[in-house]
C-alpha cells in the first residue's frame, strides 16, 4: 500500500501555453505543475501588449527562456550571452516591459470549519517590484481570474514587504511567507531514500522504553527526535523543527531522509504504519512512505564498512594558547572547533585571505559570479585586486572572533595519565570495543564519566590553565567552556551536539570541573559508540578546550551557507535565530525565527517566525543580510579545497550591536 504525502504530476507532451485568456480553475490544472505539494502556473505579464501569458509549466520551466525565445525573438545562446543584463532588465527595471510571477493554489479551512480553495500570487525572490508595480500586478492578474477564487499576494522578499506597507490591503490583499507556510503538513528537511521498519513513538517515554532495541533498519517517527538518537535508516517528525536542529544536521551527516509530517499519526493508524516495512523518500518536492507487502531483504549500510582515519594526534607538551595565536594546523594539538577560531582571527586580522572564489566558479552559462559580488560590496567594474580588498575589508568590519583560550590535546593526556583507576578503566573499555561487547559499553562509558568527574586535576595542569588567565579567578565574570575535539567535523562524522560544553562556569573550582566534564564527554555511551561504527579509534582520539569570557547576546543563531532544503541553491544562505544564546537554536529548545538571505541579486525573506509572534526590525534584517553575506565570503577560505562545500556558523549579536562568530565548521552534506 502506498501513502503518498506529497505528489508531483507529469506534464503534456505538448506546449499549450495560452495568451490573453481568463483564468479558470480548469484551465489552471491544465497547465500547472506541482511544487511543493501546491499547483502552481507562470504567469508573464506584458505591460506593452497589455495582456498576459499563461505558461505551460512543463513545457517552461524558466520564465526569461519564454520572454526571450517566444516573445523577443531570440535564440538561447544569445541570452545566455547577456544573462544578467536581461535579469536585470524583467526583474531590477523600475520601468520594466514585463511582470514576471507564479500563481500557486491553497486550501485552508475557514473559521466554520470550511474547505477554502485560493490563490496567491507572487514574483521571484531577486524581483525589486515598487509598491506601484506590485499593485498593478496584483490588479492585472486579479481582473483575469475567476472572482469566486480569492487572491492574495505574497510579497517574495523583505524589500517588497516593506513597499506593500504604504499600500492597504483592501487593494492588495496579502499573505506573508511564514503565514501561508508556517502551518504547512508535510516539510522536506533532508533528502535521501530508506527503506526499513517504522517505528512510531506519540511521546518520549514510549521512545525511552523502546531505544535499546532500535537498530540500522529502523525509521524512528516521533513529535521531536531527541539529540542523542542512534544511527538509523531514516527520521520523521510530527511536530515543526528546523533545519539546523542539532537532529537534522545529523541526518545531514548520515545521508538519511529527514522530514516533517504533521499528520503522520493520522496515516500510521490509517494504514496500520507502525512497526511495518516501508521506503522512505524526501526529496525537494516530495515526501512518500511506501507500505511494502514483506520484509525486504537488506543489505547492511555503507557505514556499517566505513573505517575514517584521524591524523595521529600530537601530543607533545604544548602551552596553552590565546585563541588568536592558532591556525588551521594546530587541529591535531588543540581540536577543530580552537583551531578554526585562530584561522578565523588569522583571516581578520591579516586581510590577507581570498575571500572571492565562491564567486570565481563558472555557474553556467556565466563565466563567474564576480559581477553579482561587487554589486553586493557597492564596488563597480572593480579590478579582482580591489574585489579581494574590498571582500576582506567587508568580513573584517562585519564581525568579530572570540576571545580565549585554548587547551591543547596534551593536558587531558596528563590528566589521564596521573590516574592509575582511570588508566584501568580506558583499558577495560579498549578491550571491550575489540572484542565487540557492545552489551557493556554503556556501563563502562558511564563508570569512567564519573571518574573523570571526580578525579583530582594535577596541579601542574591546573597551573597551565590558571597562567591562561592573568586576573583573579573569582574576579572574572562568566565563562564558556567548549570542546574542541579531533573526532569532530570529519567527512563522513560531524558529532553535532556529541560533546559536552558548559555556558555557566565561575571561578577556578567551576572551570576545572566545567574542564572535567567537557573531557569526560569523549567517553560518554553515545559518543563512543558512534565513532566505533566508524572505525576511529579511541587510542586517536583526544579533546581540547575552549576557555571563553561570556559575551552576552541580544541575538543569536546559526547560519549555514546553504539552503538546506534545496541543495542545488548557490544563491541562498539559510538563517535561524533567537534572543540570547545560539544553543536555543541548535538544542531545539525554542523555535528560531528562520530567514533566506540571497548572496548572489541580493535581498532576504522571512521563512518562519517560530515561538516569536513578532520578526526583527528592518535594521536588524538587514544586518542579517550582511552576517550572511559574510558568512559566503569565509565559505571561499574555510572550503578552499571545494568552495561550494558550505559552512555551518555559530553566532551572537551583542549588547553593542557587533556580531560574534563563535564556532565555525563544515556543514555536513
Amino acid at each position: 500500500m502506498t501513502a503518498p504525502l506529497l505528489t508531483g504530476a507529469a506534464g503534456p507532451a505538448t506546449d499549450r501555453t495560452v495568451i490573453g485568456e481568463n483564468l479558470s480553475l480548469p484551465l489552471f490544472r491544465t497547465l500547472s505543475g506541482v511544487l511543493a505539494g501546491h499547483p502552481y502556473l507562470k504567469v508573464v505579464v506584458d505591460r506593452a501588449e497589455d495582456t498576459w501569458h499563461l505558461l505551460d509549466t512543463a513545457a517552461h520551466p524558466f520564465h526569461v527562456d519564454y520572454i526571450a525565445t517566444r516573445v523577443l525573438g531570440m535564440d538561447l545562446a544569445a541570452l545566455d550571452a547577456e544573462l544578467d543584463a536581461f535579469n536585470a532588465s524583467v526583474y531590477m527595471d523600475p520601468g520594466r516591459r514585463f511582470l514576471l510571477g507564479v500563481l500557486s493554489l491553497h486550501t485552508d479551512e475557514d473559521t466554520d470549519g470550511r474547505e477554502r480553495t485560493f490563490l496567491v500570487l507572487e514574483t521571484t525572490e531577486a524581483d525589486t517590484m515598487h509598491g506601484e508595480l506590485l499593485q498593478s500586478f496584483y490588479a492585472f492578474v486579479r481582473a483575469r481570474v475567476d472572482g469566486r477564487l480569492p487572491l492574495l499576494l505574497k510579497p517574495a522578499n523583505h524589500g517588497q514587504e516593506e513597499a506593500l506597507a504604504a499600500i492597504s490591503e483592501l487593494l492588495v490583499p496579502r499573505v506573508l511567507s511564514h503565514e501561508l507556510f508556517g502551518t504547512r503538513a508535510r516539510t522536506p528537511l533532508n533528502p535521501g531514500e530508506a527503506t526499513g521498519r517504522l517505528r512510531f513513538f506519540r511521546t518520549q517515554e514510549e521512545y525511552a522504553a523502546a531505544e535499546a532495541g532500535l537498530g540500522w533498519a529502523d525509521i524512528v517517527a516521533m513529535p521531536c527526535l531527541p539529540d542523542d538518537v542512534p544511527r538509523v535508516a531514516g527520521f520523521l517528525n510530527t511536530a515543526p523543527i528546523t533545519p539546523l536542529s542539532h537532529t537534522n544536521v545529523l541526518a545531514s551527516g548520515w545521508g538519511i531522509p529527514n522530514a516533517i509530517v504533521r499528520d503522520l499519526e493520522q496515516l500510521v493508524e490509517r494504514d496500520g504504519l507502525d512497526g511495518a516495512w516501508v521506503r522512505y523518500r524526501v526529496t525537494d518536492e516530495e515526501i512518500s512512505l511506501e507500505r511494502l507487502d514483506h520484509e525486504p531483504d537488506l543489505r547492511a549500510p555503507a557505514w556499517h564498512q566505513q573505517r575514517i582515519r584521524l591524523e595521529p594526534p600530537l601530543l607533545e607538551d604544548v602551552p596553552v594558547l590565546a585563541l588568536h595565536r592558532l591556525r588551521a594546523a594546530d587541529r591535531d594539538r588543540y581540536g577543530t572547533k580552537a583551531a578554526n577560531l585562530g584561522e578565523l582571527h588569522h583571516v581578520l586580522d591579516s586581510r590577507t585571505a581570498d575571500l572571492t572564489a565562491f564567486y570565481g566558479r563558472p555557474r553556467p552559462p556565466r563565466d563567474d559570479l564576480y559581477g553579482h559580488l561587487a554589486a553586493r560590496l557597492g564596488l563597480s567594474d572593480p579590478t579582482e585586486s580591489e574585489l579581494r580588498a574590498r571582500a576582506a575589508e567587508f568580513v573584517a568590519g562585519a564581525v568579530g572572533a572570540p576571545e580565549g583560550v585554548a587547551l591543547p590535546f596534551a593536558l587531558q593526556q596528563r590528566f589521564l595519565a596521573s590516574s592509575p583507576a582511570l588508566q584501568q578503566g580506558i583499558g577495560k573499555l579498549k578491550m571491550a570495543l575489540e572484542l565487540d561487547a557492545t552489551d557493556v559499553l554503556d556501563s563502562l562509558c558511564l563508570q569512567l564519566q564519573h571518574l573523570i568527574r571526580h578525579t583530582p586535576v594535577p596541579e601542574p595542569v591546573i597551573g597551565q590553565i590558571s597562567q591562561a588567565f592573568p586576573a583573579s579567578s573569582d574576579s572574572r565574570g562568566r565563562l564558556v567552556v567548549r570542546s574542541s575535539s579531533n573526532a569532530e567535523d570529519l567527512p563522513g562524522f560531524s558529532a553535532a551536539g556529541v560533546y559536552d560544553s558548559v555556558t555557566t562556569v565561575h571561578g577556578t573550582g567551576e572551570l576545572l570541573d566545567a574542564v572535567r566534564q567537557v573531557w569526560a564527554s569523549l567517553l560518554s555511551p553515545r559518543s563512543v559508540r558512534l565513532r566505533h561504527q566508524v572505525g576511529i579509534s579511541l587510542d586517536d582520539t583526544y579533546m581540547g578546550v575552549i576557555v571563553q569570557e561570556y559575551v552576552p547576546a541580544t541575538l543569536g543563531g546559526v547560519l549555514v551557507t546553504c539552503d538546506p532544503t534545496r541543495r542545488e541553491d548557490f544563491r541562498n544562505v539559510y538563517l535561524n535565530c533567537s534572543p540570547g544564546s545560539p544553543e536555543q537554536v541548535v538544542d531545539g529548545s525554542v523555535l528560531p525565527q528562520q530567514y533566506l538571505y540571497n548572496t548572489v541579486e541580493g535581498g532576504g525573506r522571512t521563512v518562519a517566525l517560530g515561538s516569536w509572534g513578532d520578526g526583527l526590525s528592518a535594521a536588524v534584517r538587514a544586518r542579517l543580510a550582511d552576517l550572511s553575506l559574510t558568512g559566503r565570503l569565509l565559505q571561499s577560505h574555510f572550503s578552499a579545497d571545494d568552495v561550494d562545500r558550505p559552512l555551518d556558523i555559530e553566532w551572537l549579536m551583542t549588547d553593542r550591536g557587533d556580531f560574534r562568530l563563535v564556532q565555525i565548521r563544515p556543514y555536513a552534506l
